[in-house]
């Protein structure tokens, strides 16, 4: 399938950088913050003479809505760590949101290109020509024996980390997602929940990501990636077909199906859980149901999301209102 999209929903490229006149972020308070940030701002401004529809939009993290922040945490465009939105800290993004910097998070520069399905060499080579664009204008931090100098000692070296997305409901469901994590961490990769260090796999998602940095290319480590990403596709979908040939596994996707088109309210957890059903059996024909359609469903109707594009803040009117969108998609 055109870029594994039934298996690896998107791909995340994120080099971190930090000025090298600056101290790091730890040990910057909100004045040094702001101009860490302004400086990275004003670099971009000089790099983008030409302003253009999707020319990168700058924010203080802590002059945007709680709610907001939130969902681009929800919609992995900034990290949960982000959204606490401390004061100094910012957010460059593209308006297509394909690429932003998080600044001041973590390390004085974090760049992510961001694609949906499989692209890891499309958002390594964006991510790569953002980073030599401004370190034309900004003095990056780098030893010639260790890299890219970082505040956490785990990504020194190439600083870069790469992620996919990974929906894996049947292996999942067969108790076989925890056999593959141990293997592959002898092999320099680590697979997490869909919202990195810490999380669960909810609804099935996970994250497989590099987690070796120093003594490995950048090359190859993307390469160990999507070799790896790959062979987590065909174990899916052969987990897949394994489990949609039993007949009570049959019944359990109708009844997914049922609820979703006719309940009247639906709380998040749920509506996740039956969605990452619906998007199994929709990737394999086994519903009446557009894949597409369910893979966006499991992002819009996130609490945070669903509050900011409905203007909703009551739990219970979110609950209805979910179960009203999903009765439409359907």
């Amino acid at each position: 399938m055109h870029n594994q999209h039934d298996v690896v929903l998107s791909t995340r490229v994120r080099l971190a950088r930090n000025l090298a006149d600056m101290p790091f972020v730890g040990r910057l308070n909100e004045q040094g913050k702001r101009r860490v940030s302004t400086t990275v701002r004003d670099a971009l401004a000089v790099i983008e003479d030409n302003p253009s529809p999707n020319s990168f939009l700058y924010v203080s993290m802590d002059e945007i809505p709680r709610l907001q922040a939130a969902s681009l945490a929800e919609r992995r465009l900034i990290s949960a760590q982000f959204a606490a939105q401390e004061p100094g800290a910012a957010l460059l993004m593209q308006a297509d949101e394909s690429m932003a910097i998080m600044l001041c998070e973590e390390d004085h520069l974090r760049m992510q290109a961001l694609a949906p399905g499989l692209a890891l060499h499309d958002c390594h080579t964006r991510a790569d020509e953002l980073d030599n664009r401004l370190s034309s204008k900004l003095n990056f931090a780098f030893s010639p024996q260790l890299g890219y100098l970082t505040q956490c000692p785990t990504n020194l070296g190439t600083a870069m980390r790469a992620g996919v997305l990974l929906h894996l409901p049947a292996l999942a469901a067969l108790n076989r997602v925890g056999g593959y994590a141990e293997s592959i961490s002898k092999l320099g990769l680590t697979l997490r929940g869909a919202f990195g260090e810490g999380s669960k796999g909810t609804a099935a998602l996970f994250q497989l990501s590099n987690q070796v940095t120093l003594g490995i290319s950048e090359t190859q480590a993307l390469e160990n990636l999507q070799a790896y990403a790959l062979q987590f596709a065909a174990n899916e979908r052969n987990a897949r077909a394994e489990l949609l040939a039993q007949p009570e596994w049959e019944d359990k996707l109708w009844r997914a199906y049922g609820l979703c088109k006719y309940a009247r309210k639906m709380e998040s957890g749920e509506a996740l859980e039956l969605l990452s059903l619906l998007r199994m059996a929709a990737c394999e024909n086994a519903l009446p149901v557009d894949p597409q359609t369910i893979t966006d469903l499991m992002t819009n109707t996130l609490p945070a999301t669903l509050s900011v594009t409905q203007g909703i803040t009551n739990a219970d009117e979110r609950d209805r209102v979910r179960a009203e969108m999903l009765r439409g998609a359907l």
